[in-house]
């Protein structure tokens, strides 16, 4: 019995290996897709447009991290434990979409210096939410959440993901016929799941409001 309580224990080595390879994995990734948008093969570096594509990508691939982070709890309470796991590296996967978003941001910020950016607005409603993505990834330490009222930390994460959640929904959902059909293809899976994210995590709150009814019945 001890022997087998030991072994299925969390190893925290482990975990913390598991973590920092998904956060590296993501940057690596991320700078390699800026590297292929600026030299790849058939691309010129000087082509007008580059920096414009590099951002969209890097979004997208960043994107991809936090549907992982934010959607595995809400398909463990409808689906089930076939889902357990996802919900489980739910941390790993929000601090690798943290790391793989670094990417993207330093396009942003190369792009205000180089090119004065879309405007202040814009830069005051994506930044919030780069704000909100680096706030998160520093709230996930333990030592520092268990300092805060657990009511708190759930409401910072609840209006911080949402807040995420609203920026990729406006930046995939912004003029999508504009590059063409190629464009619409291009972005209609991302959007489809940056929608999908906020509805099942509404869906899985009602769940638990229900389960939580019939309990005191």
């Amino acid at each position: 019995m001890t022997r087998r309580t030991a072994a299925s224990a969390p190893d925290p080595r482990k975990d913390s290996r598991t973590t920092t390879l998904l956060m590296g994995v993501a940057l690596l990734v991320a700078l390699l897709i800026v590297l292929a948008v600026y030299w790849g093969p058939h691309l010129d570096p000087r082509t007008p447009g580059k920096l414009s594509r590099a951002l969209r990508a890097t979004a997208r691939w960043s994107f991809l991290w936090f549907f992982l982070a934010s959607v595995g709890g809400a398909l463990k309470t409808l689906f089930g434990e076939r889902f357990r796991a996802m919900a489980q590296h739910a941390r790993d996967f929000g601090l690798a979409f943290a790391s793989a978003h670094l990417a993207h941001a330093g396009l942003v910020a190369w792009l205000y210096l180089s090119y004065g950016g879309p405007g202040i607005g814009i830069l005051i409603f994506f930044g919030i939410g780069l704000i909100f993505t680096y706030l998160l990834a520093l709230l996930s330490i333990q030592r520092i959440t268990a300092r805060l009222d657990p009511k708190l930390w759930r409401w910072v994460r609840t209006i911080g993901v949402e807040y995420i959640s609203l920026l990729f929904i406006y930046d995939f959902a912004r003029n999508p016929f504009s590059g063409g059909v190629f464009q619409l293809v291009a972005y209609l899976p991302f959007l489809l799941l940056a929608i999908a994210g906020p509805l099942l995590r509404l869906a899985a709150a009602v769940q638990k409001i229900r389960q939580a009814r019939l309990s005191f019945r």
